[in-house]
């Protein structure tokens, strides 16, 4: 509406790639990017992959005049690596952790033990600048793909993507304004985006933008960053855009989208970016409009269920492969356990006497029994990971099932 006031947001959001001991200028990079904050006049800050509570407590000592409003979100075992810092007041904080995240024996990979989630901080943005919105913002990590030909954890993502997706809608009812940053790990195209796009009606600022400027495509993972792995990236010659900043407006509010910007490489006046990511920030028009706006999923019916039908196809494949590797960890467990049996047999017909004749290979005997009993142990653990694995794409099947029959039934 002509003549409301309008909250201009200007939001930052970067995958920081700070993982001790391993990222490359680790330190020099945190340092870099908070000099680089405490300059400019960011509202909100949406950061990802700070694995080190001490690079957190840096920052927040750096920017404690611009921003006075932190948060570090903890989960996992080396912790979720998200952290957020605001101009304005904090009031709650909320962290949900996904149900599924990658393997715990692909150490490689490390995915299980970061406890991928995603961080909500609730503020009420605006305060003291004639208009105010209680404005839901989350930074968020979702589970690699490492590679797109053969992706074995697309259903894992998928179900992160519905997990977020129904996190959304639910924790939302009470704001105005939904923000959320971070590094998504899937392409715009991708079924998994679509689906949260579709189910909680979040619009994309790269597409919304009224003015960009980066990288081409607004990509955020490029060739010409000194950082990436270029072997990866070599079927997409201009990059990818896996970082994204989406929003809504709920109720009595309008959102729009002025200015999309990345980073395109080296920060000025350096010779390193700040991440192997490129930075995302959007300067967002916040305003309050005469009658509350409808509430709608953002994309038609017909169309969202194809979506929801193709996502609830890609999470059977993962449940089906799910069963086959409980069913073999479990048979090798089974197996284990009918030699420990043997080899007790064993042991008790030599203390009764049978086959005293020969000697008892005890140095063998021990060595064989101790692989047993490991084969046994791990054979158990993946059983009983694989089948919670089994249990929670089952519940998201149903719930994927339920909503796509609600969507069909509309009339």
């Amino acid at each position: 509406m002509e003549g409301e006031p309008t909250l201009r947001l200007r939001i930052f959001d970067l995958n920081c790639w700070a993982i001790r001991y391993l990222s490359k200028r680790r330190q020099e990079r945190v340092r870099l990017i908070g000099d680089t904050l405490r300059q400019e006049s960011f509202d909100l800050v949406l950061l990802q992959e700070v694995w080190s509570e001490q690079d957190y407590s840096d920052l927040k000592v750096k920017l404690a005049a611009c921003y006075p409003f932190s948060h570090y979100f903890r989960s996992g075992v080396i912790g979720s690596g998200l952290c957020v810092f605001s101009r304005f007041p904090i009031l709650d904080t909320l962290l949900y952790q996904y149900s599924l995240n990658g393997y715990p024996y692909m150490l490689q990979h490390g995915d299980w033990f970061c406890g991928k989630s995603v961080g909500l901080p609730g503020s009420r943005a605006g305060v003291g600048m004639g208009v105010t919105a209680p404005l839901l913002s989350l930074s968020l990590q979702l589970h690699a793909e490492y590679c797109r030909d053969k992706d074995a954890y697309l259903p894992h993502r998928l179900v992160q993507a519905w997990e977020l997706a129904q996190f959304i809608r639910h924790t939302s009812k009470a704001a105005d304004v939904v923000l959320l940053g971070g590094d998504l790990n899937m392409h715009p195209e991708d079924v998994g985006i679509r689906l949260l796009r579709g189910w909680t009606g979040l619009r994309d600022a790269f597409a919304e933008a009224t003015h960009f400027e980066g990288c081409k495509n607004g990509c955020t993972l490029v060739p010409d960053n000194c950082f990436t792995d270029k072997a990866e990236l070599l079927p997409f010659p201009l990059g990818i855009r896996i970082d994204y900043i989406l929003y809504k407006a709920i109720s009595s509010f309008t959102v729009k989208c002025e200015e999309l910007k990345t980073t395109t490489g080296p920060a000025p006046g350096m010779d390193i970016p700040f991440s192997d990511h490129e930075a995302v920030m959007a300067t967002l028009h916040i305003q309050r409009q005469g009658q509350p706006a409808s509430a709608t999923l953002g994309t038609a019916d017909l169309a969202l269920a194809d979506v929801v039908t193709e996502a609830r196809t890609e999470v059977a494949v993962g449940l089906r492969a799910a069963q086959r590797q409980r069913y073999s960890s479990g048979r090798m467990a089974v197996l284990a356990l009918l030699l420990l049996l043997l080899q007790a047999a064993a042991a008790l017909g030599t203390l009764a006497g049978l086959g005293a004749e020969q000697p008892f290979p005890k140095f063998s005997f021990c060595l064989l029994a101790f692989l047993a009993l490991g084969v046994l142990v791990l054979a158990a653990g993946l059983h009983l990971f694989h089948t919670m694995e089994v249990k929670m794409l089952h519940g998201t099947e149903d719930q994927m099932w339920m909503a796509l029959r609600a969507l069909q039934e509309r009339p």
